[in-house]
């Protein structure tokens, strides 16, 4: 069998992993934005006539519009990246990303147009989601498909690193435009953020359209096996796969969006300055940039499903103690909270996983399969997370519900996750060849056994 040859070698390898990370850093910096300013002032910006946790819950619904839209651009995305290659759709998702972050910061105010504002929004809100959608796994699969065979969780964590510099980006900047005075923050301060991010949407251009095709991806071309519906293909072959991968973005999935986006509103309503939340998720997702490397070397050493069982445990036992941390109210303990939720227990899973979802996919269905399991998990598990959070704490005024939300996720991710194969030792042009399901194959719990280990 002929297997993909001469690994990108190291220099080149970090020019690939530096453009993964840039580009996904900017996309996270554009999408988190939105989420910060969601929590803190769209509510008074585009849903004025609502009452203030209508308001907050109108603007979290705004968030959450981008995931609704983001399978789409992973269905999108991914057909062109299975059949033209990775490079390009790296290059437009980021540009389609960019136009819509800059229009949101250019935006007329309900008080200006009245019910254009929202739409307008929600309009700029689920383009961004397109975007998005094709984003994730053009960055891991440019990763994956250029390291070494024992590096590949490894490099694929350039990306994710991406993910939490981003959310740094974005919280430091409303903290920044947090300092004007209140009624200047509203008539523009909250808009620079939005604009300024169009350089550095220049430069994640930049650094993208300098780097090489994927070899994995390259010999598919020169065989001619690429495939006409790659979508279509996925639903048809590899559905299992797909279903398995949805399942385990459960634990990542429904912590990231409280321990980033909802958590602010929550500190707010329990009397914790705002400029305590945000230093605290800035000072987490900073350290979170280099944990994430750590548990990705694990997963390299151990493997994927061991790794992302690991933190599926680790977040079931770390989910109360990091909220009575945070009920305290006491600065220390809240940046302590935000550290155990952030580097510790996030990291986790997330590491992990952005090597174990696109390796349950052969290399012709890699960027559909990765992008669909990748968007849908998204949308079912962590769209309705700060939506549902703000619900159950305002219905009970408590954090355990939340908790036991968490731990929920994590309990999903942790059970089927066995379900899954053990893709470590593979050559990335091997992984998941053999995963094309049978006719009547039967159930996940099933065939859980099939293919663990080769």
């Amino acid at each position: 069998m002929n297997r993909t040859k001469n690994p990108t070698e190291r220099p080149a390898m970090m020019k690939v992993a530096a453009a993964s990370y840039i580009g996904t850093l900017i996309e996270y910096f554009d999408f988190f934005l939105f989420g910060t300013a969601a929590a803190l002032i769209f509510n008074k910006l585009f849903f004025p006539n609502l009452n203030p946790l209508v308001g907050t819950l109108a603007s979290f619904g705004a968030f959450g519009a981008a995931f609704v839209s983001r399978p789409l651009g992973g269905i999108i995305f991914g057909h062109f990246g299975d059949r033209i290659g990775r490079k390009s759709m790296l290059v437009l998702s980021l540009l389609v990303v960019g136009l819509s972050t800059g229009a949101v910061g250019l935006l007329p105010t309900y008080t200006q147009v009245g019910l254009l504002a929202p739409v307008l929004l929600v309009f700029f809100r689920l383009t961004q989601g397109i975007g998005i959608g094709g984003e994730w796994s053009g960055a891991v699969l440019m990763s994956i498909e250029h390291a070494p065979p024992r590096l590949r969780a490894f490099y694929s964590s350039f990306p994710q690193c991406g993910i939490p510099a981003g959310v740094l980006l974005s919280t430091a900047s409303f903290y920044l435009v947090e300092k004007l005075p209140p009624d200047q923050m509203l008539s523009w301060g909250w808009r620079v953020p939005f604009i300024g991010s169009a350089a550095l949407v220049l430069l994640g251009l930049y650094i993208r359209m300098n780097i090489e095709e994927t070899p994995a991806f390259t010999q598919v071309k020169q065989r001619k096996q690429e495939v006409r519906f790659p979508v279509v293909e996925v639903l048809r072959t590899s559905f299992r796969s797909l279903l398995i991968n949805v399942c385990v973005y459960a634990s990542p999935g429904v912590l990231f969006y409280l321990a980033t986006v909802f958590i602010i509103r929550y500190g707010a309503d329990r009397g914790i300055p705002r400029g305590t939340m945000l230093g605290a998720v800035c000072t987490a997702s900073f350290v979170q940039i280099f944990t994430l490397p750590l548990y990705a070397m694990l997963a390299d050493r151990i493997g994927r499903k061991r790794a992302l069982m690991l933190g599926a445990l680790i977040t079931i036992l770390g989910a109360f103690p990091a909220f009575w941390l945070i009920d305290t109210g006491k600065p220390v303990c809240v940046y302590l909270a935000l550290m155990l939720l952030l580097p510790v227990i996030h990291s986790s899973t997330l590491s992990p996983l952005a090597s174990f979802l696109p390796e349950q996919f052969e290399t012709r269905l890699r960027y559909s399969g990765s992008a669909l399991s990748y968007q849908l998990g998204g949308l079912i598990m962590s769209a309705p997370t700060p939506f549902v959070a703000m619900s159950l704490y305002a219905s009970t005024g408590s954090s355990w519900p939340i908790v036991l939300y968490i731990m929920m996720g994590s309990l999903l991710t942790l059970l089927v996750v066995p379900a899954g194969r053990e893709t470590y030792r593979d050559a990335i042009d091997d992984v998941a060849r053999h995963d094309t399901d049978d006719v009547g194959s039967g159930s996940i719990a099933a065939s859980a056994g099939i293919g663990l280990h080769r």
